[in-house]
Parts: C-alpha cells; sequence; structure tokens
C-alpha cells in the first residue's frame, strides 16, 4: 500500500503543479512510514515541505494554499496526531465552502496512518468515528493496494476536503521500531495487482470482496483481512460469508450494505475503533433500521474495548479485535 500511494502521489504531483505535500520529516525522512520517499528529490522543496512539529500550523498553512488555489496533501505522521489540529480540520477545513455559500472551496488532502500495532495509547488510534460525524469531510478507508491508489487520486482531485486514513499494518512496510505481522497471518501487509497508469475509484462505492449467501461481514481497512480469514475458515464448514469492504464511509455505499444483508438476512459489522459510539454501531443502527424485516438475527457489532491501546502486544491483542472474536460473532448470528 506504501508503495501505490506514493505512485498515485508522484503521477498527481507530474499532471498537476497546484499539488503540494507538506508534513513533518516527508522530505528528507521520506515520511515516517517512508511513504513520501523519492518524493523531495522529484519535485524539490517547493512542492515538498518539511514544516515545523506543528499540527495546528501547518494544518492552518494547507487551509490557506487550499483557498489561495493550490491543492495540499498534508501528512500526519499519526492519526493521533489530528487530534492537535481539531480546529482548524472540523473548523475550518470543513466549513468554510458552506460558511462562504460556495464561494471559496478547500481543496485538500490529510494523509494519516492509524491503527493499534505496538506503539501504546497516543499513537494507536483509530479515530473515524470522530470525522464521520463532521458534517463537510468526506473520509476514506482503503484496506488494500489497488484500493488505496484509486481512492488517493479521487481524493485529490476532488474540490472539497478528504481524511484519507491509512492502516499502518498494510502499508508493507515498517519504519523504525515498528510492528510486525500478526501471528495468524490475518493483519498481512498484503500486496496485489495495481496498474501503474493513474486510475480513481469513485468515492461512495463498496467493494464486496468475497460473496457469500450465509452472512455478511461489513469490516473496514485491516478488519476487511480479518474479516477474510474468517470466511475462509468458515468455508471450510460449507458455510458462505459475504465481505463487504465500504472503502469509504462518508460517503457511505449503503444500498450495497442493504443489498448484501438482504441476500444473507445475517449481519455483522467490523471496524478497529472503539465499539461505543463508532462507525459499527452507525452502520449496524442503519442495517436495522433500513433492513429489519429482512434481518433472521440481530446485528452484531465487533470493535476494540473502551480502553485506551495497551502498549504490552498481548494487551493489544485483547483491547482490539481479533479473527477469534469476528469468528464468534458470526457464530452468534448463524445460531439465531
Amino acid at each position: 500500500m506504501a508503495e501505490a500511494i506514493r505512485e498515485a502521489l508522484a503521477q498527481e504531483m507530474r499532471r498537476d503543479p497546484a499539488i503540494i505535500l507538506l508534513g513533518e520529516d516527508i522530505g528528507i525522512f521520506g515520511g515516517a512510514y517512508h511513504v513520501t520517499a523519492g518524493l523531495l528529490e522529484e519535485f524539490g522543496p517547493e512542492r515538498v515541505w518539511d514544516t515545523p512539529i506543528s499540527e495546528a500550523g501547518f494544518m492552518g498553512m494547507a487551509i490557506g494554499a487550499a483557498l489561495t488555489g493550490l491543492r495540499p496533501v498534508v501528512e500526519f505522521q499519526y492519526a493521533d496526531f489530528l487530534f492537535c489540529a481539531m480546529d482548524q480540520i472540523v473548523n475550518q477545513a470543513a466549513k468554510i465552502r458552506l460558511m462562504s455559500g460556495g464561494q471559496a472551496r478547500v481543496p485538500l488532502v490529510i494523509r494519516a496512518p492509524q491503527g493499534a500495532m505496538g506503539r501504546g495509547a497516543q499513537h494507536s488510534q483509530s479515530v473515524e468515528a470522530w470525522f464521520v460525524h463532521t458534517p463537510g469531510l468526506k473520509v476514506v478507508v482503503p484496506s488494500t493496494p489497488y484500493d488505496a491508489k484509486g481512492l488517493l487520486i479521487t481524493a485529490i482531485r476532488d474540490p472539497d476536503p478528504v481524511l484519507f486514513l491509512e492502516h499502518k499494518s498494510l502499508y508493507g512496510t515498517t519504519s523504525p521500531g515498528g510492528g510486525k505481522v500478526s501471528a495468524d497471518r490475518s493483519f498481512a501487509q498484503l500486496g496485489g495487482d495495481v496498474p501503474e497508469e493513474a486510475y480513481s475509484l469513485p468515492f461512495g462505492c463498496a467493494d464486496i470482496k468475497r460473496a457469500g449467501t450465509d452472512a455478511t461481514i461489513v469490516a473496514t481497512m485491516s478488519m476487511v483481512h480479518r474479516a477474510l480469514a474468517v470466511a475462509e475458515r468458515f468455508a471450510a464448514e460449507g458455510i458462505e460469508l459475504e465481505v463487504v469492504d465500504p472503502r469509504t464511509l462518508v460517503p457511505l455505499d449503503l444500498e450495497a450494505i442493504l443489498g448484501s444483508v438482504r441476500k444473507t438476512h445475517r449481519a455483522v459489522v467490523v471496524s478497529e475503533e472503539v465499539a461505543r459510539a463508532g462507525v459499527a454501531a452507525e452502520i449496524a443502527t442503519l442495517i436495522g433500521h433500513h433492513a429489519f424485516d429482512d434481518l433472521d438475527a440481530p446485528v452484531e457489532r465487533v470493535g476494540a474495548a473502551a480502553t485506551p491501546i495497551p502498549f504490552a502486544p498481548v494487551a493489544e491483542a485483547r483491547a482490539v479485535p481479533q479473527v477469534s472474536d469476528i469468528a464468534d460473532a458470526v457464530r452468534r448470528v448463524l445460531e439465531n
């Protein structure tokens, strides 16, 4: 995924000279996860800006640049640090177009790695619910290199602010001190076939990662791969699970999700974020509201415990959803 994102950035920067990159250590160091490696050498310091350690400062600078004709792509070292710039993101970038009656637009992308991967409470959070709750932002959550490249190109070309979240375990590379793939391989750093040429994928268009008939698992980001691991296990028992990847949370392809549930009549929604008041809770509610008569069992929700992410690997594994947690939820809906 790191290579796919880098390729998308480079191709779009060659296409449009208004695109600039900014963030901490993205130039000389190539980014905390080396996603921007080599871009400073190709595009120079006028388009690849190493910023001070001031998230509110460089986020405000990006908003100003977007308002005056540039198309910034801002990298936060960790999604946890988005909270340092909440006023700029939530009260400025997300609201300016509507507050100005459409006279001003903020075409920028915010890239941020998130998720539990051995880095402790302040560098491991899943933050999507905070921003899905904010009108004016689009929220993108790719799970594969192919999706990441196509969705990032769409995000860069979008006239409004887009939050582009990337799970650290899916980059396919590690930064110094980074974590490793889990022992059960369900968190695999997967590659995939990605066209060399530029292409875009539409927002609000979910992808069926695996077709099935007996139950639907709606999963995001790294949990897509754990859901697929669960589906493989159940297939050995003759049970076919459908895995739906929304790919974007705002806009959300509700019709694709409902279509799957109306076929299978059972649903499990999985996200790594804290389960309480999370995106999985929202999707489960929408399924219950719009497909109540089609359900043969209550919708199951799987998410992280209501605790800061622990640093110890064993404790971290207890806090965030594992393959066994998803499998248990599937068993519950099948037994109803």
